[in-house]
């Protein structure tokens, strides 16, 4: 647990991705064999269901500590993160317990069985032996919040370093099936896993954002533009009669969309198909909003079935009969796609859009918002399938984003090294002579606006909800998102996709922002 403390404490105090990656791979070479896949596990979402309630371990930490409830809570508020309250809270451990991080994730997995009272004994135990740095670690993987600001690229890139392997195969095996308690490190690293499970997907091959003008890229005979659609970016799998669909964020997804399982068992052959999983209605691409209702479903209804059907437009062939066309030019894999998709069923090529110099494109660009379309994808016509980004042969050309403007009205302190400063916002736009909430942003500030916002906060605060503040309504932003649609989960009655705070608009005030009922009328 000392080793993976350090690591974690290590990851957390920069943002430098090479600094991550060199902690990263100096844990590799130095942990034990089962440490590592259970650091691979934790930092792919694999963790085990959580075996102890919060609840008992805010009453626990409380009784050991001997504080009273309200300096707990004021402890939270400025905090923000029960795992590390708790940690900060507890006397000093009187005792050292050693233990690997695999001996702690056995332990912590066989605790699901066990009385309350064990459960408590066990925490208290640890709790005792553990400095704080491993508390922390300790409270987060037993309460079921682990997570870390290390991205499944970055983890592969450290472990390309460390055991000299090409990317794209560890991508490749890590985005499997498998489990810490039965894979074993070396196997994962070496992809003995790969061919074994029918499921494994490809890393997908990615696109930069255009830098500059179309005409910039050369002969528009070279290229092929197509719609850029805002779905679930995925892979539909089919080998040796079996469909798994994988989403582009490493999710297996298969159960969520039952239409397009038996569609692709109805295909003869065996394929990988990259894609976008869409809302699609009377041969209309549906707002994104729409296709939210079928996320994240344990069960499929009829109804939902029929309410919100779901459609695939297919953007390219990874895979035929077992056969890799990566290495194929983008035409020749457009050419073996067209045949295999199913006539009138909810599978669809993505339409080519004809063009024959780059101008063509400016007008249909600018309109794809009118379709549900984020802008276009410009793509080499020979270009290979890579993994991830790489610059010259794919890219998005995205319609410019939307904005309001809106009144910061909450404010919450951020993690980890942002723990000292409000960087979580909430905004509002106004409803009549009342503020409604609109959308929450994290990004967009510098480091320095940061600091004022937070001094304001400190300053103007009116009251207090745990680790929220309500403020005066005064600081106006502009804020960005990609679409909008009406939702019924939200006060406002719509929801933005993708809000970020644009730029932070001083020579407005709470007078100046927009409206609900401007709002309603971006909803195309």
């Amino acid at each position: 647990m000392k080793r993976f403390a350090r690591l974690f404490s290590q990851l957390e105090s920069t943002n430098k991705t090479n600094a991550k990656i060199a902690a990263l791979t100096d844990y590799f070479e130095s942990a034990p064999e089962q440490d590592k896949i259970w650091c691979l596990a934790l930092f792919t979402g694999k963790r085990p269901r959580r075996p102890v309630k919060t609840t008992w371990m805010k009453e626990w930490a409380l009784e050991m500590a001997q504080i009273p409830e309200w300096l707990f809570q004021e402890s939270y508020s400025a905090v923000g993160d029960l795992g590390e309250t708790l940690s900060l809270l507890l006397p000093e451990n009187n005792q050292s317990l050693d233990k690997h991080l695999n001996q702690w994730m056995q332990e912590i997995i066989r605790l699901s069985d066990q009385t309350e009272q064990f459960k408590k004994e066990y925490v208290l135990n640890a709790w005792n032996g553990l400095n704080t740095e491993e508390r922390l670690i300790f409270n987060k993987l037993i309460g079921g919040s682990f997570r870390i600001g290390v991205s499944h690229k970055m983890l592969v890139n450290a472990l390309a370093l460390y055991a000299n392997k090409e990317p794209s195969m560890l991508m490749h095996s890590l985005m499997g099936s498998w489990s810490p308690e039965t894979s074993a490190f070396h196997d994962l690293i070496q992809g003995s896993n790969i061919n074994s499970d029918n499921s494994k997907p490809y890393p997908f091959c990615l696109a930069y954002a255009l830098e500059g003008e179309p005409g910039d890229l050369g002969l528009p005979a070279e290229w092929e533009a197509e719609y850029k659609w805002d779905g679930i970016r995925g892979q539909i799998i089919k080998r040796n009669n079996e469909v798994h669909i994988w989403s582009r964020g490493e999710e297996l997804v298969t159960d969520q969309f039952p239409e397009l399982v038996k569609i692709a068992e109805g295909i003869s052959k065996n394929f990988v198909l990259d894609g976008e999983i869409l809302a699609i209605k009377g041969g209309k691409v549906l707002n994104f909003n729409e296709l939210q209702k079928r996320l994240n479903r344990k069960t499929i209804s009829k109804k939902m079935l029929e309410d919100t059907p779901v459609g695939f437009y297919a953007y390219d062939l990874l895979e035929l009969e077992g056969k890799d066309l990566r290495n194929y030019p983008l035409w020749e894999r457009r050419d073996l796609l067209k045949p295999l998709l199913v006539a009138e069923s909810n599978y669809f090529l993505s339409e080519e859009i004809p063009f024959s110099q780059w101008d063509d494109l400016v007008e249909i660009r600018e309109r794809s918002r009118e379709i549900n379309s984020e802008g276009l994808m410009l793509k080499r016509l020979n270009s290979l399938y890579h993994a991830g980004r790489i610059k010259g042969d794919w890219w998005k050309w995205k319609v410019d984003p939307l904005t309001i403007d809106a009144v910061m009205i909450y404010a919450q302190r951020g993690s980890g090294r942002r723990s000292g400063h409000y960087t979580d916002y909430t905004f509002a736009v106004r409803n009549g002579d009342e503020l409604v909430t609109i959308a929450k942003a994290y990004s967009g500030l510098t480091n320095k606006e940061i600091e004022e916002v937070s001094r304001f906060v400190r300053n103007n605060s009116i009251e207090k909800f745990g680790p929220v503040r309500t403020v005066r309504p005064e600081l106006v932003f502009e804020i960005a998102f990609e679409g909008i649609g009406l939702s019924n989960r939200h006060k406002s009655g719509v929801a933005l996709r993708f809000p970020r705070i644009s730029r932070w608009r001083k020579d407005k005030t709470v007078k100046d922002i927009d409206t609900i009922e401007s709002v309603k009328s971006l909803i195309k």
